[in-house]
């Protein structure tokens, strides 16, 4: 008998043998911001995070090196190398912040950008905002 147990005889013990599957998982990296290359790879069980990025060739595409400097994650939490993955997972290299985002917003509202999304002109200024006083809405009468 092989490795393999027929559908009978898993029905009849409850148990299968362990079969080496290929693990599904993807690796993506954002070199810049509206640019993203994934690639979708099949691993061996027990292969690792650095073990997808090695596989992948995401590293020497874009001239990262697998060192303790390199930040990755699974799925948006950060992972050390070392981590197993699962199938289905979706190993992430994340790359420095160039510029901090609120620093970006605040270039950009000084060049006369629009105010952050969700925020009106008289939120975004407060000296032009309306009182508290009397007026529409508030059950006064003027």
């Amino acid at each position: 008998m092989g490795s393999v147990e027929s559908a009978t005889e898993v029905a009849s013990t409850g148990h299968a043998a362990m079969v080496s599957q290929p693990l599904s998982v993807q690796v993506a990296y954002s070199p810049s911001p509206e640019q993203v290359d994934l690639r979708s790879l099949g691993l061996p069980m027990g292969s690792t995070v650095a073990d997808a990025l090695r596989a992948s060739g995401l590293l020497e595409a874009h001239g990262l090196a697998l060192d303790d400097e390199l930040v990755c994650g699974v799925w948006a939490k950060i992972r050390p190398l070392a981590h197993p993955l699962r199938d289905g997972d979706r190993v992430e290299v994340y790359r420095c912040l160039r510029v901090d985002p609120k620093e970006a917003r605040r270039q950009r509202y000084r060049k006369g950008g629009k105010p952050a999304k969700g925020r009106s002109a008289a939120s975004a200024d407060p000296v032009d905002a309306p009182s508290s006083g009397p007026g529409p809405g508030t059950g006064t009468s003027v």
